[in-house]
């Protein structure tokens, strides 16, 4: 069997792959580990959810772990996954657990943990706690079994904390914002009412077997139409555990990830509050954000796909701004992960605070048209290095020159090497894709 964690926590279809049982022995296991490492005391854990109906099923079964191994737990129910990691800070917590698939389909789930100060678990100590599920141990009885309480202000804390966050008020701003069915819900519209637009949510009545069905941050369509229809100033779309966050101008063109972090960045470093005039990204990101942060005088540092390498980054060289094309964006200042209502509040006070429409923020991000073709491949670890593959690499590469790029990337869990190809016109980008892939194909 591979690697129990993935990039983002333990997730799989839930009761086939991720079973009561499961989520049971990471919990005791992870109780095991964190309490170990941080002097044996007994710990106190913040458990919440998305609104999937596996995850009634899944938090019994972490809770149940958990108390077993004499740690106490807080419930603070149906909340976006940055939320719970807000509250470990907030609260002292000893560490976090979180169930949610995030985008992926509502059969699906997982499992999710914060260290202590809502930090995402190094590697070795996911690799620890997989290690020791299921191993012998020594229950506690009688008062040592830990305990279980709700938190009923925790979205009140949250909210409170997002909103202290507003860089400018949204008075008058008209938004339609897709929830997706999901953890926002409930907190999302009402966090942006607050913050003064008058908000009309699409996607909000989460039922446990609706999430992300057709909506939110991956289904853009529904959203764009509304903004459209309903001459909204933007719209926001969150995905199931609003950790991302993406926006639709108001004239229906969305705004990704990328533009987004243009607009921050810029926002940031006129505040002189980007660190080092540094923006972190992904390799995916456009070339069109290479660009436009070099001509306004801005560092952009790749990492690898996927946000825990964004929050390495981040780390690493003291940092305050980072992300990913799909719309997770770490404000380091202000969170420990990616966060949707967060970045939503950035952008938005931003438009807000400089009278500009999102259209005219995002347009200094000026996309290159790209293209991405999975190619099945025998041995995606040998790709990159046959002479056919890096004979067609060189030739794109010297023919896109400065005005666009060629990128390979190997998926991490199948047999498929990702052809990215950026050119200055689409057909350009399909025509080269074409080419590279066709040798990507023949090894």
């Amino acid at each position: 069997m591979g690697r129990l964690f993935g990039t983002d926590g333990v997730r799989g279809l839930a009761n086939a792959d991720l079973t009561p049982e499961l989520a049971l022995g990471v919990a005791v296991s992870a109780a095991h580990v964190l309490s170990e490492r941080s002097g044996g005391a007994r710990r106190t854990v913040v458990v919440g959810r998305d609104g999937r109906a596996s995850g009634e099923m899944l938090e019994a079964a972490v809770i149940a772990g958990l108390s077993s191994a004499g740690a106490d737990v807080l419930r603070a129910g149906v909340l976006p996954t940055p939320a719970i990691a807000h509250l470990v800070a907030e609260l002292g917590a000893d560490f976090g657990v979180v169930l949610s698939a995030s985008h992926n389909p509502m059969p699906d789930n997982g499992i999710k943990l914060f260290a202590r100060g809502g930090h995402k678990l190094a590697d070795a100590v996911e690799d620890e706690i997989e290690a020791r599920i299921g191993e012998t141990w020594t229950r506690p009885t009688g008062a040592g079994v830990g305990r279980a309480r709700d938190l009923p202000d925790a979205g009140e804390r949250y909210a409170d904390y997002l909103l202290a966050t507003l860089p400018c008020k949204l008075d008058g701003m008209r938004l339609v914002v897709d929830c997706a069915h999901g953890a926002a819900s409930a907190v999302g519209p009402a966090v942006l009412t607050r913050a003064g637009a008058e908000v009309t949510a699409l996607a909000a009545a989460p039922d446990g077997r609706n999430i992300n069905d057709g909506v939110g941050s991956t289904h853009l369509a529904g959203l764009v139409d509304a903004v459209r229809r309903t001459g909204a100033d933007a719209g926001i779309a969150f995905d199931g555990d609003a950790d991302r966050c993406l926006a639709v101008s108001s004239d229906g063109e969305i705004v990704d990830g990328d533009a987004i972090m243009a607009i921050c960045a810029l926002a940031l470093r006129e505040q002189g509050r980007l660190k080092s005039d540094t923006l972190v990204a992904t390799v995916m990101s456009n070339l069109g954000l290479h660009h436009a942060m070099r001509d306004a005088g801005i560092r952009l540092l790749t990492t690898p796909v996927g946000d825990r390498y964004v929050l390495e980054a981040l780390r690493e060289h003291d940092l305050s701004l980072g992300g990913e094309q799909s719309g997770h964006v770490v404000f380091a200042e202000r969170a420990t992960t990616g966060d949707g209502l967060l970045t939503a509040l950035q952008l938005l006070g931003r438009v807000a605070g400089t009278g500009a429409s999102l259209a005219e923020l995002a347009a200094v991000l000026q996309r290159l048209p790209q293209v991405l073709i999975n190619v099945p491949v025998a041995d995606r670890a040998k790709v990159a290095t046959a002479p056919g593959v890096v004979a067609a690499v060189d030739a794109a590469a010297a023919e896109l020159g400065d005005d666009g790029r060629v990128l390979l990337r190997p998926s991490g869990t199948e047999q498929i090497v990702r052809v990215m190809v950026e050119a200055p016109t689409q057909h350009a980008a399909e025509a080269i894709a074409g080419r590279v892939a066709a040798a990507v194909a023949a090894g």
